[in-house]
Formats: structure tokens, C-alpha cells, sequence
């Protein structure tokens, strides 16, 4: 048994698994950003990809490629998940998310297709 295996043959940490407590989500350029499940899951795409009953390949390997999205993008949009798992429901006074000017556009079109 490994430190990420509770006995059963369901890994509690890593990558692998239905069960698993992050996720990988590949950029077009290849970049890769390793997060918490529950963290993609901030975006209805990426849970309705990893939730559906089999429907998705990304499903079984917990591994999400986005063809149309640079790593400079996919990278704040892991920053924005992060961002909001940590101030929904907080009562402490909510920062401004920075956004530089020259990727709001193809952040936003990201952020239309993840549904967040």
C-alpha cells in the first residue's frame, strides 16, 4: 500500500483515479498546470468533462487538453480558481483580481468556454 493508496485500490492523491485530488490541464503550447480537483471544478466545463458518467475520455485520466488556450491565459486562469475557491464565502474584504489589458480579451473568451 502507498502513502496515497487508503487500502481499497482508490488513490487519494495524484493524478490517477476517479477519486483523485488534482487534476492536469494542458495548454496549446504543451504547458502543463497540475491543480486541485476541486479548484477545475469552478469551471462547468471542466466538471461537466471530468463528471459525466464516462462521456469523456479527460474522465478516466484526469488529464484536460485545451487546444485553444496559451499557457499565458491557462495560467491565470488557474490563478483565477485559486482566487475564488479562497474568497467565495468569505467575510474578509474581497481583493481586486489583476488582469493585464493585453490578455483581457483572450481571457475572457477563455473564461466564456470554461463557463466561469
Amino acid at each position: 500500500m502507498s502513502a496515497t493508496d487508503n487500502g481499497d485500490g482508490h488513490n487519494l492523491g495524484g493524478l490517477s483515479g476517479p477519486d483523485s485530488k488534482y487534476v492536469k490541464l494542458v495548454s496549446s503550447d504543451q504547458h502543463e498546470f497540475i491543480i486541485k480537483r476541486e479548484h477545475a471544478f469552478i469551471s462547468g466545463t471542466i466538471k461537466a468533462m471530468m463528471s459525466g458518467p464516462g462521456a469523456f475520455e479527460e474522465n478516466d485520466q484526469n488529464v484536460v487538453h485545451f487546444r485553444e488556450i496559451p499557457s499565458h491565459v491557462l495560467a491565470k486562469v488557474c490563478s483565477y480558481f485559486t482566487y475564488k475557491a479562497k474568497y467565495t464565502n468569505s467575510i474578509a474584504e474581497i481583493p481586486e483580481f489583476p488582469i493585464a489589458p493585453e490578455v483581457s480579451l483572450e481571457l475572457l473568451m477563455a473564461a466564456n468556454f470554461l463557463d466561469c
